[in-house]
């Protein structure tokens, strides 16, 4: 593939359009500091044949001045950033190219940092630990409308929700179309819950459960569990939770 070329600014920047193999690939940028990292993750993303890194950037600043040019379909940000930090960055992006989707990249994995990022507005969080096929299939699944977290943070959150309780109280714009029953449900599937048990727990039949579950995606523009993680995050479930441990 063509190499980019320097912007006025200093990120790389390629305006020509994203193909991979004579195919049309989505268009990424790359926001990382460290230059034997950003190859790494080209070299896999290229290799991949789905995805095109079309810009870099070594600083928070740079990334999201590319992000402006670029307009990418996506964005892999790390967190620890030199000038503005991942999070500020994904901010900045959101607010610039609203339609970009941002993925972070990072040697962090506490619930601060992932939750931080979440509430920023990334729609997937991968430690840079984890193997390259996890990277691929976060990429994939923010591509197709999705959320995506590391397994083992996804572990790590649901279990902090259970130790929270079902019952801890939420306030927040994205559960306020969900009706009292459609929470309830919400609350459980976060914590892990399978339909049938809901069922049991809730005194419903496993498909009126079903019927919840589909409804409330529907609302809330999801349609996996990361995507509800991230519901649970914004709402505070998550943090209030916290509290109770």
């Amino acid at each position: 593939m063509h190499q980019p070329v320097p912007s006025r600014d200093g990120p790389l920047v390629d305006h020509r359009i994203a193909s991979v193999g004579g195919n049309m690939a989505y268009r990424v940028v790359l926001i990382e500091d460290h230059r034997i990292m950003r190859e790494g993750v080209k070299a896999l993303l290229e290799l991949s044949g789905e995805f095109a890194v079309i810009g870099e950037a070594g600083t928070g600043t740079e990334g999201v001045g590319l992000a402006q040019e670029a307009h990418a379909d996506i964005a892999i940000v790390d967190i620890g950033l030199p000038g503005l930090d991942g999070i500020e960055v994904t901010r900045e992006i959101l607010r610039h190219a609203p339609n970009t989707k941002v993925v972070i990249l990072s040697m962090y994995d506490d619930e601060e940092s992932v939750v931080n990022a979440i509430r920023a507005g990334a729609r997937a969080y991968v430690v840079k630990r984890a193997s390259s096929t996890d990277l691929v299939e976060a990429l994939r699944t923010v591509c197709r409308g999705g959320s995506y977290l590391s397994p083992h943070i996804s572990d790590r959150l649901l279990a902090r929700i259970r130790r929270g309780g079902p019952e801890a109280p939420v306030s927040h714009p994205l559960v306020e179309q969900l009706t009292p029953r459609e929470l309830q449900v919400l609350r459980l599937i976060v914590e892990g819950k399978a339909s049938k048990e809901i069922a049991v727990m809730l005194n419903l039949g496993v498909e009126t459960v079903r019927s919840y579950r589909k409804t409330m995606m529907k609302k809330l523009g999801i349609n996996n569990v990361a995507g509800l993680i991230q519901v649970a995050i914004a709402a505070g479930i998550i943090g209030k939770a916290g509290r109770h441990a």
